[in-house]
């Protein structure tokens, strides 16, 4: 009796957890950023599922895959790519792609692994391609730009930049295009597709470092020709403002000099015209001043006129 009434709730509990198992395996969610492909022993079956909610399927049976919806990120490997050029440059890159077509994916790729590893084959074949079929300057420049500051870059400078055909952005697009056509038979699309970053092989970098070394001291070069010939223009200015002014300033001299020597004269013939012999006694006093002193000897005659307020004298 007591192992009938323990029995029977053991079985309702069993049958319970039972039909729960059953429903857990006859239902799945889908969320707003999946879908899924159900699968009947590997293969699928039906119309992909991407509307969000709780779905049904046959349980134990059927199996539910799941696929994201949103952008999914590819970042690819450096690798050492050949230019047309024989330059050797190391390019890294980076993709967005998404499952456009989750049942040619799942029998394509069959998951995320497959498509990165698939992509990796793609994209870094078509870069490769890509670089391959141009030289180092296309991949690094994207256009013929006009430089910002003209006061850095003279047109001499600009007009030994070598011209660019393709540039970066449309070599970037080309390998978008073609990737894409090789991905279009896999249930995704490719989004955006960026050369990530591009360095020089060792070789190269010296070959550029002595290239911009080159440069900077021919526009140094230039600058200090520019600006030796400007202090000589500066200079010459200046001693052309100091001969002018040396120039101006002897004019006035020679003027005051000869407006000083006329009033003296003046004042010697009004001072000659008032007294005469008093002029010529003060005239003949000044000249003994000056040549005679105790150390000198004078010789002259008795009939000399220098001597003749002395023959005079009382």
């Amino acid at each position: 009796m007591i192992r009938k009434m323990i029995g029977k709730p053991f079985y309702q509990l069993a049958a319970a957890l039972a039909l729960l198992i059953l429903l857990s395996s006859a239902t799945y969610t889908v969320g707003e950023a999946e879908q899924v492909i159900i699968t009947q022993f590997g293969e699928p079956v039906g119309d992909p599922i991407t509307s969000p909610g709780l779905h049904f399927k046959v349980p134990f049976v059927q199996k539910a895959n799941y696929f994201d919806k949103r952008f999914l990120e590819w970042n690819g490997d450096p690798n050492q790519v050949p230019t047309k050029d024989k330059r050797f440059i190391w390019v890294d890159t980076y993709a967005r792609w998404r499952i456009t077509d989750p049942l040619r994916f799942f029998q394509r790729l069959r998951d995320e692994r497959g498509a990165q590893s698939r992509l990796d084959d793609i994209l870094d074949g078509e870069t490769r391609n890509a670089v391959a079929r141009h030289n180092l300057v296309e991949v690094v420049r994207s256009t013929n730009r006009t430089p910002e500051q003209p006061e850095a870059e003279s047109e001499e400078e600009t007009s030994i930049l070598e011209r660019i055909e393709t540039g970066r952005e449309s070599i970037t697009k080309e390998i978008l295009q073609r990737a894409s056509e090789r991905a279009s038979g896999l249930g995704i699309e490719l989004m955006d597709f960026r050369l990530k970053r591009i360095n020089y092989v060792e070789e190269v970098q010296k070959d550029v470092f002595a290239r911009m070394i080159a440069e900077r001291n021919r526009v140094a070069q230039r600058y200090r020709s520019e600006g030796e010939g400007e202090a000589a223009r500066i200079r010459g200015e200046r001693e052309r403002e100091l001969q002018k002014i040396q120039s101006e300033a002897y004019r006035t001299a020679q003027e005051l000099r000869g407006k000083a020597d006329a009033e003296a004269a003046e004042i010697y013939a009004e001072a000659y015209s008032r007294d005469a012999g008093f002029y010529a006694f003060m005239k003949s006093m000044e000249t003994y001043e000056r040549t005679v002193d105790p150390k000198s000897v004078l010789i002259l005659t008795t009939d000399s006129e220098l001597l003749r307020y002395l023959r005079n004298a009382p």
